[in-house]
Formats: structure tokens, C-alpha cells, sequence
């Protein structure tokens, strides 16, 4: 029985590649002030690809924190320092082009309705997870929003999947963490949680399977598998 669900954000609420491949040119760009040699060395630092506007499969920022992506930047960016530069990351990307996998208000609603707690555990900033829920009209339905500063550490530990389970006072084994990374998969299952992988981020099916209970295209499968599991 199924009486809690904890999502990943990137790659999981929203597609990956059509939110941040396209952001993560202009921030580049940017940063590069416009150098298209210095683009590629800030992005081959994070592992993008500036030619076809993608983050190649282990790229860092996929599951990483902001943090541990200005540490990779700083190196090549003379003249800034780091609470200068994360902070600049933060803001560009709380106006990010974001792309729901689904119509996300309607839908985590809809999971709402069956008497199930809904939970984010993201390694980006509570606050910019906020910013992106609100811009979708979708953050006033989940029941608590983590994010890799808000207390409980990044993923892959299990510290906000535990948080969760304890907040909401549901045990573990009652809850399916959801996520695109085997970051979210090794954090959901070092926690005790049923494992559910999607394919809206970069890794592919068999990437997900060896870590995952089941490997569903996107959150749009949810309500059937739950049907039959839940």
C-alpha cells in the first residue's frame, strides 16, 4: 500500500533536456560573455555539449547540487568568487523556460485526491524548487518541499527521503520515491522506499532498471501503476 509519493524535480517534474539544455546555453553564454571558445570550456567543465545544446549522460549537474556545479565553473571564471557566482546561478535559474512532463497542477492534484502525501526532494535549492512549483501553480499541492540546503543533505544519502517519511509520519516502505537518477534511486532505496525510475531525464531504461522496482516513461504512468500497486 502506497500512502506517500516523493518526487525528484529536474528530469522527473520537468523534462531535463527542454528545460536546462536550453537554459544552460544562455547561462554559458553569458558567463562567457559571449565567447563561443569560452562557452565550450564552461560547458565541457559540466559536461554540455554547446554544439547540440544537451547535457551529455554523466554530466554532474544532472544529480548534483548547485554547489558542486560552481565549484567545476569557478576554476575557469577569473574575477568571480563563489557565493557570487552561485548566487548568480541561482537567480538565472529561478527563470529557467521550465516544460512539465504533464500538466503538473491537474495531475498532482488528481494523485492528491486519492488521500496520498506529496513530496519534493530535489538536489537543487528549496528555493528555487519553490519559484519553479509556483510558476506552474503546482506548489500549493505537495506537503513538503526539500531541497539539498534545507536540512537533510543531497541525494544519493537518504536524509530528505527519512525527512519525509518522518514528517508525514508514513513509513518508508509505504512511500515510492520517483526520479530520473540513480541518485534518486539509491536515496529511495538506502531509505527503504519503493523505487519508481522515469525516462524524462537523460539516463535510459537500462541505466534505471538494476536500481529501480519498476521503470515507468514519465509520471503520467503513475495512477495506472498505482492502481495495480498502490
Amino acid at each position: 500500500m502506497i500512502d506517500g509519493l516523493l518526487f525528484d524535480k529536474d528530469g522527473t517534474l520537468f523534462d531535463f533536456e527542454k528545460t536546462w539544455g536550453a537554459w544552460a546555453h544562455g547561462f554559458l553564454s553569458d558567463l562567457a560573455k559571449g565567447d563561443p571558445d569560452q562557452t565550450r570550456i564552461l560547458g565541457a567543465a559540466i559536461g554540455y555539449n554547446t554544439d547540440n545544446r544537451s547535457f551529455l549522460p554523466n554530466s554532474p549537474v544532472i544529480a548534483g547540487t548547485p554547489e558542486e556545479q560552481i565549484d567545476l565553473l569557478l576554476p575557469h571564471l577569473p574575477g568571480w568568487d563563489f557565493e557570487r557566482l552561485l548566487d548568480y546561478g541561482n537567480d538565472s535559474a529561478a527563470n529557467a523556460p521550465l516544460t512539465e512532463v504533464v500538466r503538473l497542477s491537474p495531475f498532482l492534484q488528481g494523485l492528491k485526491n486519492r488521500g496520498l502525501k506529496l513530496g519534493i526532494a530535489t538536489n537543487d535549492a528549496e528555493s528555487s524548487a519553490r519559484a519553479h512549483l509556483a510558476m506552474v501553480g503546482a506548489h500549493e499541492v505537495f506537503d513538503l518541499i526539500l531541497g539539498f540546503d534545507s536540512g537533510y543533505g543531497g541525494k544519493p544519502a537518504p536524509g530528505m527521503c527519512l525527512g519525509f517519511s518522518d514528517q508525514m509520519r508514513i513509513a518508508p516502505e509505504k512511500i515510492a520515491m520517483i526520479g530520473d537518477s540513480t541518485h534518486d534511486l539509491h536515496a529511495g532505496r538506502t531509505a527503504g522506499m519503493v523505487c519508481v525510475g522515469v525516462l524524462t531525464g537523460p539516463a535510459v531504461r537500462s541505466d534505471l532498471e538494476p536500481h529501480a522496482d519498476v521503470v515507468l516513461n514519465s509520471i503520467a504512468d503513475l495512477p495506472d501503476w498505482l492502481d495495480h500497486n498502490g
